[in-house]
């Protein structure tokens, strides 16, 4: 199967479609992490490749309802609706068979709700992070390990990056855990 996984830098689910033996690529404005077939660019150039699912984190910085006071302020300076315009234009991809990953946002009121929300203990990795999946012609995913969580990834009310003292990089915030990029990858590219 060709798969692209969109916005993706850290390579975590391009590898896990990888492992499995189809032919998966990143796409990301940053380098990728992880050695392995990756488009350094804008990935609505490329979504007319002949792919055969696509997986997509488009960046939350301007939807997630995270921002607290702030989203009225994205909202009402336009970058909220650019924001959601770029995922309208994921959407309307070519491509049969879509997931678009997202925190609770205002991607709610764009698309519509989720189809599924998972969380990294779910499928192995101690931690509560809701992650939002809107699906296109893919079934929800199933858990498949489910273990007690340890705590939330980021918790709600902290300032933006920060964790118990910690800061955590806009980086860490978005990661994909690796629990749940083997799910999809052995469920999905099944089908």
């Amino acid at each position: 199967m060709k798969v692209l996984v969109a916005c993706e830098f850290s390579g975590v689910v391009r590898e896990a479609f990888r492992a499995r033996g189809h032919d998966a690529v990143s796409c990301d404005l940053l380098p990728s992490e992880l050695p392995g077939p990756h488009i350094q660019g804008d990935v609505l150039g490329h979504l007319d490749e002949g792919w055969d699912l696509m997986i997509a984190f488009p960046p939350c910085t301007h939807l997630s309802w995270a921002a607290g006071g702030r989203l009225n302020e994205k909202r009402a300076d336009g970058r909220t609706e650019a924001a959601i315009d770029f995922v309208r234009a994921l959407r309307a991809a070519p491509i049969a068979r879509m997931a678009i990953e997202n925190p609770r946002g205002d991607l709610w009121h764009a698309l519509r709700r989720p189809d599924q929300v998972v969380e990294p203990y779910m499928f192995g990795d101690p931690w509560k992070k809701a992650t939002c999946l809107w699906l296109y012609n893919l079934p929800r995913l199933v858990p498949t390990n489910i273990v007690a969580p340890g705590g939330k990834w980021v918790d709600a009310g902290e300032k933006v990056g920060q964790r118990r003292g910690k800061h955590r990089s806009s980086k860490e915030r978005s990661k994909t855990f690796p629990g749940v990029a083997a799910a999809m990858a052995e469920q999905w590219g099944a089908l």
